[in-house]
């Protein structure tokens, strides 16, 4: 996972936005769970995604989601501190 962030990757952060706000990893994008099926959009044209979210189970949904949808290039980040180590390493 680590390689897929280095190079660039198109972090989202599926938390809520209220969570999103106490604290998220600096670049990513906030698209609540809940708003994934309806947002596929914004992951159109993005070599790597990485999901994340509190505990690494609304992720995992997302990344169910997207794949669902098409998406082959999808990571379960787990959980956003997690993320947020590797980018600050």
């Amino acid at each position: 996972m680590k390689d897929i962030i280095a190079k660039g990757a198109f972090l989202v952060d599926v938390r809520t936005s209220a969570e999103f706000a106490e604290g998220h990893v600096k670049g990513s994008v906030n698209i609540p769970l809940d708003q994934v099926q309806n947002q596929l959009a914004k992951f159109k044209g993005k070599e790597n995604i990485v999901v994340f979210c509190r505990s690494g189970n609304r992720s995992s949904q997302a990344k169910s989601i997207l794949e669902q949808n098409g998406f082959t290039n999808v990571t379960n980040g787990g959980t956003w501190q997690e993320v947020n180590q590797i980018i600050n390493q």
